[in-house]
């Protein structure tokens, strides 16, 4: 069983995200948090994948440098993209209106990136999960805004919550992931890790 082998490592998530506690609390692993409250910058060359993954492994390498030896890190980034452009945690309740307008009857990515490292080596990966958003009213949005205050979440939702439940006409791969971790390929490639 992978969580018997984790055992010897002292594990750590560097997130200080709630549902990513809750995703890694549900694998069954045991672990202790480790926040980093370094600002999240970019090449701007970077498309995509390439992003979610760079900002994993920033987070990765800043924590890292704090650690003594035997642990086993992991840190995660969920960008949301649609018409080839991320969209942003939103900066104020006008912001996220446009922004869920923008989502609202259409089709856009979820992308999260995932490291994983140790004292010894690092793996860096990503998922990609398509969703598909009902034609969203003006009211379901402001509802939403005002009762859910969704400024910590990247494209200006979270899938878990009343917008998921009415909004979402489909998905396609890792729910999960569009919560902010992808469990399934995580442990995945956490048996290969260890």
């Amino acid at each position: 069983m992978i969580q018997e082998q984790l055992k010897k490592y002292n594990v750590i998530l560097g997130s200080s995200s709630p549902r990513r506690k809750e995703l890694l609390s549900a694998l069954g692993i045991k672990f202790s948090i480790k926040e980093t409250h370094q600002e999240e910058c970019y090449p701007a060359s970077l498309k995509g994948k390439e992003v979610a993954e760079f900002i994993a492994k920033q987070k990765a390498s800043t924590i890292s440098r704090k650690l003594s030896k035997n642990y086993l890190l992991i840190t995660a980034d969920t960008i949301v993209i649609k018409d080839n452009n991320i969209l942003h945690k939103p900066k104020d309740t006008n912001n996220a209106s446009k922004l869920l307008t923008h989502i609202s009857g259409d089709t856009h990515q979820v992308i999260t990136g995932v490291c994983i490292k140790s004292d010894k080596k690092q793996e860096i990966f990503s998922s990609i999960t398509e969703v598909t958003f009902n034609k969203l009213s003006e009211y379901e949005i402001t509802y939403y805004i005002e009762k859910f205050k969704p400024f910590d979440k990247a494209g200006s939702y979270g899938i878990q919550e009343w917008i998921g439940d009415i909004g979402v006409a489909k998905i396609e791969g890792s729910y999960n992931n569009v919560v902010g971790l992808p469990t399934a390929k995580l442990y995945q490639k956490l048996k290969l890790f260890i």
